[in-house]
């Protein structure tokens, strides 16, 4: 990730991880590297539905409403983003380094993050430009975020050049089943609100909010889902990650210290607002100074909270960070409204919650139960995605006719 907070104009060099360099009207000192497989630079003109809060001025890229705050806990400054195209590498790489022109103001700053794609509705997590990726990619998209903390201030990006290589996986993440954490879980609410992603949140909503743009899905994609169930296993909603919060903004907790954004010292899956408000960690604060008033590491929306789990108030649940696993996955995709999610293989079956549209699911194996004419044909095959959760596979979009995942 690159974030310059000087004053000016300047060009940072990221060649390798840490290997910043950012000096006001100058060039940057070059880092020593790797070979680059592959250059491009990005298309900071083109902004659509996926991008938020961005426009193009002049041939550079800055915040469109400098004053806009997403959160009701930001009083000041503003934010956006830019996802750029996929863009096919002309080798396999593990790494993409940025070269990033860009006036920012003091207050202001500019992060680039990089992903690469691992399957037909698959990407490694989103990561810091010039640091390694989870695994060796072909295809890969980039982010570029612009940050103020002045409202009327604006950072403008000029240009973002990009190269690929390959390094030792000093810190890749073995393949393996997902990560589950008991979290305390809070309810989003904010009715008419924009998440980070750019969806406007409606009423009895089904997203969830993760404090880390790491496992951020674009809007209307569920690239990054959760499954969020009551302690009891009784209820579970698979949900896309659609907003970051509920207190900090670069805590990826559920990743281990050698991967982990900040606050490495405290235990893989333990968000730093538990420490923050049990053991008074950093002071009590968040990541932007803020007095932690609970422990949360979860925002539910209203339909996540409600409809799917059946809570009446804050409290515990497991979740599990669908991404980190190996399973086979597919993409629920219905007529908009959540579907159920049955106790077996048949639409009589006991309700355990609901799976989202556009959440990404893992298949841990299929069944034959009822037949069901649904979105992608008539189907007698469903789909077991969690303990005693099963969905008809013709709601499910996975890329090919046949059951992609072996019989359970």
């Amino acid at each position: 990730m690159i974030r310059i907070m000087k004053a000016g104009r300047v060009t940072a060099a990221v060649l390798a991880a840490g290997a910043v360099t950012a000096l006001a009207g100058a060039p940057a000192q070059a880092a020593t590297a790797p070979s680059a497989t592959a250059g491009w630079t990005a298309d900071l003109s083109t902004v659509d539905n996926d991008d938020v809060n961005v426009t193009d001025a002049g041939g550079a890229l800055t915040l469109t409403d400098a004053a806009w705050h997403r959160t009701e806990r930001v009083f000041a400054g503003s934010e956006g983003s830019l996802t750029t195209a996929e863009h096919k590498l002309g080798s396999p790489s593990n790494r993409v380094s940025a070269e990033l022109t860009a006036d920012t103001p003091r207050g202001t700053s500019v992060d680039v993050d990089v992903r690469g794609r691992t399957g037909v509705n698959d990407w490694t997590e989103w990561t810091p430009a010039g640091t390694t990726l989870k695994s060796t990619v072909s295809e890969v998209q980039v982010r570029i975020s612009l940050h103020s903390t002045t409202d009327g201030v604006r950072p403008s990006v000029k240009s973002v050049a990009l190269s690929a290589d390959s390094v030792p996986q000093a810190n890749a993440l073995a393949a393996s089943t997902a990560l589950t954490y008991k979290i305390y879980a809070t309810r989003e609410g904010l009715t008419g609100q924009t998440t980070a992603n750019g969806h406007v949140i409606t009423s009895r909503d089904h997203f969830v909010a993760l404090p880390s743009g790491r496992g951020l899905s674009g809007k209307g994609s569920g690239t990054y889902t959760v499954r969020v169930c009551k302690t009891d296993g009784s209820r579970c909603e698979y949900a896309p990650v659609w907003d970051v919060g509920p207190w900090n903004t670069k805590d990826d907790y559920w990743n281990p210290a050698s991967v982990r954004a900040e606050f490495k010292d405290l235990p893989q899956g333990q968000p730093e607002a538990y420490a923050a408000y049990h053991n008074g960690y950093n002071g009590g604060r968040d990541d932007l100074g803020y007095k932690v008033g609970n422990p949360a590491g979860i925002d539910l929306a209203d339909g996540v909270f409600y409809d799917g789990l059946g809570m009446s108030d804050n409290g515990n649940v497991n979740v599990t960070y669908l991404w980190t696993g190996s399973d086979k996955t597919g993409v629920v995709s219905t007529a908009g409204d959540p579907m159920n999610v049955r106790a077996s293989a048949s639409t009589s079956a006991a309700i355990k919650g609901l799976a989202a549209n556009y959440a990404k699911v893992n298949i841990e194996c299929y069944v034959e139960g009822d037949t069901v004419a649904g979105k992608f044909g008539t189907t007698n095959i469903w789909d077991r995605i969690g303990p005693n959760n099963y969905v008809s596979d013709t709601y499910v979009q996975t890329g090919s006719d046949s059951p992609v995942a072996p019989h359970c």
